[in-house]
């Protein structure tokens, strides 16, 4: 049976290095500078950022699921956005995921959410299939679009103060 736990300040070094196998396998390790010291700081400083959720097999950490709040106008309630799952390979067909998934509904139903949602990689064939067997649907009328690095410095300068 998995064990899922919230993560703690403890588990840095394991989500990190989760994080970097995760990249690894969406073939974006080169864009991955999260660290111990920054996730840290995000997780568990004076202003969380956001969760994390370890699930462990046999007392080892096989996986993570990283999450925040965001919020729904059309329903004027809040929502959890889920910004990575991963299991690690050796324990994947375990149930891990599945058990991740569950108790990230779980919180947003406790927390009065309207809605539970992520993005994935549209190669990702795998995933895919897990998502939808869960009942998840794709929103494929929507494009993420994304500002970084320096158009996100740019339009920042644009703003009045």
């Amino acid at each position: 049976m998995p064990t899922i736990r919230p993560a703690t300040a403890a588990d840095c070094e394991l989500i990190v290095t989760l994080i970097r196998e995760l990249a690894e396998y969406e073939k974006l390790l080169d864009q991955c500078q999260a660290t111990p010291a920054a996730l840290c700081e995000s997780l568990f400083g004076a202003r969380p950022q956001a969760e994390c959720l370890i699930a462990e097999h046999e007392g080892q950490g096989a996986g993570f699921a990283l999450f925040f709040p965001n919020y729904s106008t059309f329903l004027a309630k809040p929502g959890l956005y889920l910004e990575d799952l991963y299991v690690r390979p050796a324990a994947r067909g375990l149930g891990l995921g599945k058990a991740l998934l569950a108790a990230l509904a779980r919180l947003a139903v406790e927390r009065g959410c309207g809605r539970f949602e992520w993005s994935v990689l549209d190669w990702n064939a795998p995933a895919i299939r897990f998502y939808e067997s869960l009942g998840a649907m794709p929103q494929d009328e929507w494009t993420i679009y994304r500002v970084t690095g320096e158009a996100l410095t740019t339009l920042a300068a644009q703003a009045q103060t």
